[in-house]
């Protein structure tokens, strides 16, 4: 309605771009106390309704659980009928418009027309070609579940809030500022559903197996078990996770999968949890001990010689490529640590950037890719990471940038530029003028 009424006065119904003055210049009808009460009971319900739909959107800030739980048989969370809540959304703001048309003095004609201009507005909108990642897609069930599972795997998600033995926390104010972490999870300093240093694997077998533990979140919960959940993990769950994790040119993924060259060893680095010792963890406590324990095996097979049967051939054959790849996979790592020592400051892109030979899934790869190029050339010197790689170069613009040298501490280096000295305004002799 609002919106209506500054795009009437201005005469531009087609996204019109106003200012203050423009507000200010709408009209303002004298609103009853009773009138001004059920608007403002109308407008905080249509809130907390709005915000229980957040509640099963794991990138909300009002996050609590994903919506296959809060459909379950945890009845302490209450009943969840995302159409339910949709339509009680209608009629509130059907509501709040037949107010405001009222206070206005609205004919039947002219609510008409307002309510088509919007509906139509609603249609162009919706019409128009935009970003792929501006509107998330709905998320199937099943895979927001195995997705919050994975969370919980990694310490990021409190599974307490699924099994009772944590209550969730009182909904907040409308204009309380946003937390710093969503209701559902893990709170600082609480211990983690599987304690470890941010790094999981895909390994059968392995205490830290992802798929393993989280297998073990979905049957602590009572939820089923896909039978293809190593599959999905491998082939599916990342390139569903960077979607998710996406806005607009916005792309943050928070678990990042290292592969060897055909995939078939994955670590996965948790991001919030990096530190510069996190590659060093993986190699020392992954990658190396599952190169010893293939060794060892090869070697056993070698040892049968020409008593191998066409099974320990190919499992030779398979142990022989797996070698060389995590050999390359380590090489790798080593190549990268001694530098890498991430800042949270630089955001997502420009910290897994140094990493981008290692990621499997070709259009994160690229982006990395062209972005380690640009941070070579110079384009991100601002980040924390050009300072680890290029220190002489980035400590060079701080002299001349002031920008640059307040991001990285360094105002010191920093010369304000001598002023150019102000040419005298002479006066013209007389006979110059004669």
């Amino acid at each position: 309605m609002p919106d209506f009424l500054i795009k009437l006065t201005l005469g531009r119904n087609d996204h019109p771009q106003f200012d203050i003055g423009d507000v200010n210049g709408i009209p303002l009808p004298l609103v009853s106390d009773q009138a001004g009460d059920r608007l403002a009971s109308l407008a905080r319900h249509a809130w907390q309704i709005r915000r229980k739909l957040d509640t099963v959107t794991e990138i909300s800030h009002a996050f609590l659980l994903p919506l296959a739980l809060r459909q379950a048989k945890f009845e302490h969370l209450g009943l969840f009928d995302p159409s339910a809540i949709d339509d009680e959304i209608t009629r509130i703001q059907a509501e709040i418009d037949n107010i405001a048309f009222a206070l206005y003095g609205f004919s039947n004609a002219d609510r008409a027309a307002a309510l088509g201009a919007v509906s139509g507005e609603a249609r162009d909108d919706a019409d128009v070609d935009g970003d792929e990642d501006e509107a998330a897609p709905d998320i199937p069930s099943a895979d927001a579940l195995l997705s919050w599972a994975i969370g919980v795997a990694f310490g990021r998600f409190d599974i307490r809030l699924a099994t009772g033995e944590r209550v969730a926390p009182p909904e907040p104010e409308p204009f309380d500022p946003l937390p710093a972490k969503s209701p559902g999870m893990l709170p600082d300093g609480d211990a983690p559903f599987h304690a470890h240093a941010g790094i999981l694997v895909d390994d059968p077998g392995h205490a830290h197996d992802l798929v393993r533990i989280t297998e073990r979140v979905l049957e602590r919960v009572d939820m089923p078990v896909p039978a293809d959940m190593q599959r999905w993990l491998q082939k599916d769950f990342f390139p569903f996770h960077l979607q998710r994790y996406s806005k607009s040119r916005r792309k943050a993924p928070i678990y990042w999968p290292l592969a060897t060259a055909s995939g078939s060893y994955t670590l996965w680095l948790y991001y919030p949890s990096l530190t510069s010792q996190t590659l060093y963890t993986a190699i020392n406590d992954f990658v190396e001990p599952k190169l010893v324990d293939v060794v060892k095996e090869a070697a056993g097979l070698k040892t049968k010689g020409s008593a191998r049967n066409r099974e320990e051939e190919r499992r030779l054959e398979a142990l022989t490529t797996l070698e060389a790849e995590l050999t390359d996979l380590r090489d790798q790592l080593q190549a990268i640590a001694p530098q890498y020592r991430p800042n949270h400051d630089d955001g997502v892109q420009i910290t897994a950037a140094p990493l981008w030979p290692l990621f499997r899934h070709k259009p994160w790869q690229k982006l990395l890719k062209d972005t380690w190029a640009k941070l070579q050339k110079g384009d991100y010197d601002w980040a924390n990471l050009a300072m680890n790689y290029w220190p002489e170069r980035v400590r060079e613009k701080c002299k001349t940038d002031k920008s640059l040298a307040i991001a990285h501490g360094l105002e010191d280096l920093y010369a304000e530029p001598e002023a150019a000295p102000k040419k005298a305004r002479g006066r013209k002799k007389k006979e110059d003028a004669e």
